[in-house]
C-alpha cells in the first residue's frame, strides 16, 4: 500500500471515529446494550435474516429497556407488556412520533398520515378519524357493508365446489374492498383490473417487507439502492398504486360536489379547496395521495393476512372450529348471516378470534416510535428524537400476561364462567396515540367475515391436521403464514 492510500485510508478512519464521537454526544441516559462496532452497530450481534428473533433474546440478556444500533441507527427496544404498556399508554404523548423506516420513508418522504410527525401528523389524524366516522367506521352503516361483501365473498367461495385452492387472493379481494368503498366510494368487481393490480402490488410489497431483504433495507438503504434484488420492487410497486390512486382522484375532481360528498377523497378534496389560500396548510396533494396510500395498505393486507392464519388455526384444531361452529348454529342459526350484535352472545367465538391475532401477531415488531421530547423513562433519560422499537411479540407471549403463551389457547380470553374476558396486553394494532386508525374496522370484518364463512363452509385441509406447521414463513414488518391450499365444505 502506497502513503497515499495509507494517508486516506487514515483520513476515512478518523472521519468515521469523530463521526461516532459526535453521535456519542447528548445520548442522554440511554439504557444500556451490547457495544457496537463502527459503522456495522449491533449486526454481528444479529441475524439479518431473522431480526425479530435476534432483538428478542438480546432482551433476554439486556432486560425490558435497552440500546441497540441498527447499522448507523441507535434505537431503544422495549420489551415486554409492562415495559410497552408504560411506554405507549401512561407516557403516550412523549412516545407519539413516528420513526425512521426507510422502506416506507423513501417513498412518503414523511408524508401521509402513517408516516409523518408534528402538527401534520396530528391535523391529518384528527381529519381522517372525522372523516372515517362519518362514513361509518365502527358504526352500523359499515357493517352493512361488511356483510353485503361477504355476500359476495361467499358466493366466489362456492365456486371452489370443494376443490383444493388457495384463499390468499380471494380473500384479499373482499376485504380491500370495504376499504376501497371508503376511500373511493364504492366497491370494485372482483374481476376488475385496477383491484387485481391493487391487490397483487400491495401482496407483493407486505412479502418484501416482511422478508430479509426488507429488513436489510431498512438497515442500510443508501447503500441497497445501489444493489439489486427484490427490495428494487418495493418503490415500482409503490409507484403503479400512487398512479392508481392518482387516477381516481382526477375522476373524482371531475365530478366534486363539495356539499355531497361520497368518499374520503371527497372530503380531502374540499378541505384542500378551502385551505388553498394557506401557505401553511396540511392539505395538498401529495398528503392526499399518501394518507389513501397508507389507509388502502393498512386497510388491505393485516385483515387478509390475519384470516389466512385462522384458516390455518381452525384446521390444525378442528375441536376448536367445531366449537365455533356449534356457537354458531346455536345463537345465529342458518336462516341470516351472524351480526355484530351476536358477538356478545358468542364469547367463544370472540376468545378464539383475538387467540388467532394473539397468537399470529401479524405485525410483530410495530412501526417505530420516537420521543418527541426529552424523556425521562424507568431510570433512563431519552433525548428528544431517539428511535424506540416495541417488541409486540414480547407482549402477545408474555408468561406474566397469558398462562400458555407459546401454545394456541382460546381459554386466555374465557373467565371461569366461559364469559369473554379482556386482556390488557391485546395489542394487535399497536397502543396509545399511534393506534391503528383502522381499529374497529378490522375487528368488525374479521368477527363477519370469519363466523360467515364458518357458518356456511367446514375447512379442510389438504393432509393431516397435525402436519400443518403454524410457524410463520416470515417474521419482518409481518408475520406472513406458510403458503397453503385448503377445502371447504359445505355445512
Amino acid at each position: 500500500m502506497d502513503s497515499v492510500s495509507t494517508a486516506i485510508l487514515l483520513l476515512l478512519l478518523g472521519f468515521v471515529c469523530l463521526l461516532l464521537t459526535l453521535n456519542s454526544r447528548g445520548k442522554g441516559r440511554l439504557p444500556p446494550g451490547p457495544k457496537p462496532f463502527p459503522v456495522l452497530g449491533n449486526l454481528l450481534q444479529l441475524r439479518s435474516q431473522d431480526m425479530l428473533t435476534s432483538l428478542t433474546k438480546l432482551s433476554k440478556e439486556y432486560g425490558s429497556v435497552y440500546t441497540v444500533h441498527l447499522g448507523p441507527r441507535r434505537v431503544v427496544v422495549l420489551s415486554g407488556y409492562q415495559a410497552v404498556k408504560e411506554a405507549l399508554v401512561d407516557q403516550g404523548e412523549e412516545f407519539s412520533g413516528r420513526g425512521d423506516y426507510p422502506v416506507f420513508f423513501n417513498f412518503t418522504k414523511g408524508n401521509g398520515i402513517a408516516f409523518s410527525n408534528g402538527d401534520r401528523w396530528k391535523v391529518l389524524r384528527r381529519f381522517s378519524v372525522q372523516i372515517l366516522r362519518n362514513f361509518g367506521m365502527g358504526k352500523r352503516s359499515i357493517e352493512e357493508r361488511i356483510l353485503e361483501e361477504g355476500s359476495f365473498l361467499l358466493a366466489e367461495l362456492r365456486k371452489t365446489e370443494g376443490e383444493p385452492f388457495d384463499p390468499t387472493f380471494v380473500l384479499s379481494r373482499s376485504v380491500s374492498n370495504i376499504i376501497c368503498s371508503v376511500l373511493f366510494g364504492s366497491r370494485f368487481d372482483y374481476d376488475d383490473e385496477r383491484l387485481l393490480t391493487i391487490i397483487s402490488l400491495i401482496n407483493d410489497n407486505f412479502q418484501i417487507m416482511s422478508s430479509p431483504w426488507g429488513e436489510m433495507y431498512n438497515l442500510f438503504p443508501s447503500l441497497l439502492n445501489w444493489v439489486p434484488g427484490p427490495h428494487r420492487r418495493l418503490f415500482q410497486n409503490f409507484g403503479r398504486v400512487k398512479d392508481l390512486i392518482a387516477h381516481s382522484v382526477r375522476d373524482h375532481q371531475a365530478s366534486l360536489d363539495p356539499n355531497s360528498p361520497r368518499d374520503f377523497i371527497d372530503c380531502f378534496l374540499s378541505k384542500m379547496a378551502q385551505e388553498k389560500q394557506d401557505p401553511l396548510s396540511h392539505f395538498c396533494m401529495d398528503t392526499l395521495l399518501m394518507t389513501t396510500h397508507n389507509l388502502l395498505f393498512g386497510g388491505t393486507e393485516t385483515v387478509g393476512t390475519t384470516l389466512r392464519h385462522a384458516f390455518l388455526v381452525l384446521m390444525k384444531y378442528p375441536e376448536v372450529q367445531a366449537g365455533v361452529q356449534e356457537e354458531i348454529d346455536r345463537v345465529v342459526g342458518r336462516a341470516r348471516l351472524p351480526s355484530l350484535e351476536d358477538r356478545a352472545t358468542m364469547p367463544y367465538t370472540d376468545a378464539v378470534i383475538h387467540e388467532v391475532q394473539r397468537f399470529a401477531d401479524v405485525i410483530p415488531m410495530n412501526l417505530p416510535h420516537r420521543v418527541i421530547r426529552d424523556t425521562a423513562f424507568r431510570g433512563f433519560l431519552l433525548p428528544k428524537g431517539t428511535e424506540v422499537i416495541t417488541l409486540l411479540n414480547t407482549v402477545h407471549y408474555d408468561p406474566s400476561q397469558f398462562q400458555t403463551p407459546q401454545k394456541f389457547n382460546p381459554e386466555h380470553f374465557l373467565d371461569e364462567n366461559r364469559s369473554f374476558k379482556k386482556s390488557p396486553a391485546f395489542m394487535p394494532f399497536s397502543a396509545g396515540r399511534r393506534l391503528c386508525l383502522g381499529e374497529s374496522l378490522a375487528r368488525m370484518e374479521l368477527f363477519l367475515y370469519l363466523t360467515a364463512i364458518l357458518q356456511s363452509f367446514s375447512l379442510r385441509p389438504l393432509g393431516a391436521p397435525e402436519s400443518i406447521d403454524l410457524t410463520p414463513l416470515s417474521s419482518g414488518l409481518g408475520n406472513l403464514p406458510r403458503p397453503f391450499q385448503m377445502c371447504l365444505r359445505a355445512r
